[in-house]
């Protein structure tokens, strides 16, 4: 069977694995993003897939990058937190360092795919497909089609104003819903530095034995569900699929639920909310998927 390197690109991590052509993660590990270094972003990532050469034999590299990517061309022109990336082509960098194919797709769009082809969404050619971590993304399907849109911006889900608040006009979800803004509510709450590494299982630990945490989550999973209405409201989809690190925590998805109950509307528009089969290894997988239907073309 085939092998793959993939790689999965957040603003805080960069996680990699070995993969088989039908999903299989052989191996994987991570390490933190370089965001602001064009030139360490780079080296750091020719010497991991260096690594996995060493001892196979891989078609090629995929990667799951956040922003807004050309799938056709692997240009960049803009990769969320990765500021390094921001009007580069990472898929022409890296195939004049390594001697292998490489192909680049949104991380939300990655996410989406892999649910799509051996996930929760295997069954639906209408879904949405949305990533909580650093920032929100995702991935929409119609038709059994994924979307892009016009400029490659299609499934930018953190960019939704989901509260108004005066002449600011609200807050985007980016702002209110990420994990990033998650832990840095902790952090205020707690005058932690900002600059002081905190996960975000560590939070939901604490949730369990402290009030006020507790009371930071559910306000934190209420912004979450907002976004989640306005998408099943806009879209109509068979389902919502929640991906991204904090997808694992158990309760994260009753929350959520019980937030979107208590908005009268949402008997109207209900549709199931689910998490994603491959939860954090969705990026990963998705990509190599691409890869492959790119090499299939």
């Amino acid at each position: 069977m085939k092998k793959y390197i993939s790689f999965d690109v957040g603003g805080t991590k960069v996680k990699h694995g070995l993969l088989l052509e039908n999903g299989t993660i052989l191996s994987k590990g991570s390490y933190n993003t370089p965001c602001t270094n064009l030139d360490i972003f780079i080296k750091e990532m020719v010497e991991t897939i260096q690594k996995y050469l060493r001892n196979n034999h891989v078609m090629g590299v995929a990667i799951s990058l956040p922003g807004f990517i050309n799938p056709y061309t692997g240009y960049s022109e803009r990769a969320g937190a990765v500021t390094a990336l921001i009007n580069q082509n990472l898929k022409s960098l890296l195939e004049a360092k390594v001697p292998l194919p490489v192909e680049i797709e949104n991380d939300g769009n990655c996410a989406a795919i892999a649910e799509k082809i051996s996930g929760n969404a295997k069954n639906c050619n209408d879904f949405i497909c949305v990533t909580i971590g650093t920032g929100i993304g995702g991935g929409i399907f119609v038709g059994g089609k994924l979307l892009h849109g016009h400029s490659f911006r299609a499934g930018e889900f953190g960019f939704m104003i989901t509260q108004a608040s005066g002449k600011n006009f609200g807050d985007i979800w980016h702002s209110t819903a990420s994990t990033s803004t998650l832990i840095n509510s902790y952090k205020k709450l707690k005058g932690i530095s900002k600059y002081e590494n905190i996960k975000g299982e560590t939070i939901f630990l604490e949730a369990a034995k402290s009030k006020s945490v507790k009371r930071l989550i559910d306000e934190w999973t209420r912004n979450i569900s907002y976004g989640i209405f306005n998408l099943a409201a806009t879209l109509n989809p068979q389902k919502i699929l929640i991906s991204g690190g904090v997808s694992s925590q158990q309760d994260l998805l009753t929350t959520i639920k019980k937030h979107l109950d208590e908005l009268p509307w949402w008997n109207d528009i209900k549709i199931p909310v689910e998490p994603c089969k491959h939860r954090n290894n969705a990026g990963m997988i998705g990509a190599m998927y691409h890869l492959i239907q790119k090499q299939g073309s």
